[in-house]
C-alpha cells in the first residue's frame, strides 16, 4: 500500500472520528497499529498533525458565529465571557499535558488500553443517553464559568487513548446541564485551543523529520480530514439531537471488541 494512500485513509478516519464520541486518537492507533506502521516517527506525527483540517473545517462552519465573538470579545461582556470560558476548559488539559503527557504517552498509548477505554467509554454513552436529564443550558456561548472549568476537567480524561476528548466533554456538559446540541457545540469549540496547540507542539518537536515528501502526505490526509469532518459535523448534530448517542456507544463497543479480538489472535 502507497503512503500517499495510507495518508487518504488516516485522513478519512481523523475526519469521522474527530468530533465523534468514539476517539479519534483510539481508532487512529488501532489503523496504524494493523497498517504495521511501527511506534514513534513519521505516522506518529503525521496523526497529529492532520487533526489540524478537521480543526479548521470547525473554523469554517462556525466562521460567522467566531468572527462575531471576536469582534465582539473586548466590547460585549457575553463573548468575552465565552472567549475567558473556553481558555478556562482549555487550561487542565495544558497543565495535565505538561506534567504527565510523556508517561502517559509511554505507558497508556497501546492498543489494549485503546479497546478497554473504547468499550468502557460506549458503557457511560449508553448510561448517560438513559438518564432523564432536564437540560437547562441550551447555548454553548453562555454556559457558567464553573462548568466551562468542569468540562475542562472532563477533557483530561480523553488524554488515555480511546476516551474520547468530544465524548469526555459532551458527556460532562450533559451531566452539569446542557443539552445535546449545546454540549456537542462546545466540544467542537473547545477542540480549535486544544487540537491548535497539540499541533503547534508536535510540528515543532519534530519539524525535522518534514521533508517534502512527508509535507505531501501530511497535506493529503490534512484536505481529507476537513473534508470528512464538516460533511461529519453537519450530519452529526441534527442526528444526535434527534436520536442520542446509542449509535456511537454500540459503535464503540463493537470497535473495542473487534480490536481486543484481532490482537489476541495477533493481528
Amino acid at each position: 500500500m502507497s503512503d500517499a494512500l495510507r495518508a487518504v485513509i488516516l485522513g478519512i478516519v481523523e475526519g469521522v472520528t474527530e468530533f465523534l464520541p468514539v476517539s479519534s486518537t483510539g481508532h487512529l492507533l488501532l489503523v496504524k497499529r494493523f497498517f504495521g506502521l511501527g511506534e514513534g516517527g513519521f505516522w506518529d506525527s503525521f496523526i497529529v498533525l492532520i487533526q489540524l483540517g478537521a480543526i479548521l473545517a470547525i473554523v469554517v462552519i462556525y466562521f460567522a458565529k467566531l468572527w462575531q465573538i471576536a469582534l465582539g470579545m473586548f466590547s460585549n461582556p457575553d463573548d468575552r465571557r465565552f472567549v475567558i470560558g473556553v481558555l478556562v476548559a482549555f487550561l487542565p488539559a495544558v497543565i495535565v499535558g505538561l506534567i504527565f503527557g510523556k508517561y502517559i504517552k509511554e505507558l497508556l498509548f497501546d492498543p489494549f488500553v485503546v479497546c478497554f477505554s473504547l468499550i468502557a467509554g460506549g458503557a457511560v454513552l449508553l448510561w448517560v443517553d438513559q438518564l432523564d436529564l432536564k437540560p437547562h443550558e441550551h447555548d454553548a456561548t453562555r454556559f457558567p464559568l464553573m462548568m466551562y472549568l468542569w468540562i475542562g476537567f472532563a477533557q483530561c480524561l480523553a488524554m488515555i487513548p480511546g476516551v474520547s476528548r468530544s465524548g469526555a466533554s459532551i458527556v460532562a456538559a450533559m451531566l452539569l446541564g446542557a443539552d445535546k446540541r449545546a454540549a456537542a457545540e462546545f466540544s467542537f469549540f473547545l477542540a480549535i485551543p486544544t487540537m491548535v496547540g497539540a499541533f503547534a507542539y508536535d510540528f515543532y518537536k519534530n519539524r525535522a523529520e518534514m521533508t517534502t515528501d512527508h509535507l505531501g502526505i501530511v497535506a493529503i490526509g490534512f484536505v481529507v480530514s476537513f473534508i470528512t469532518a464538516i460533511i461529519v459535523v453537519k450530519t452529526f448534530l441534527t442526528y444526535v439531537t434527534r436520536r442520542g448517542f446509542t449509535l456511537f456507544a454500540w459503535w464503540r463497543v463493537i470497535v473495542g471488541t473487534l480490536g481486543l479480538i484481532a490482537l489476541a489472535m495477533g493481528k
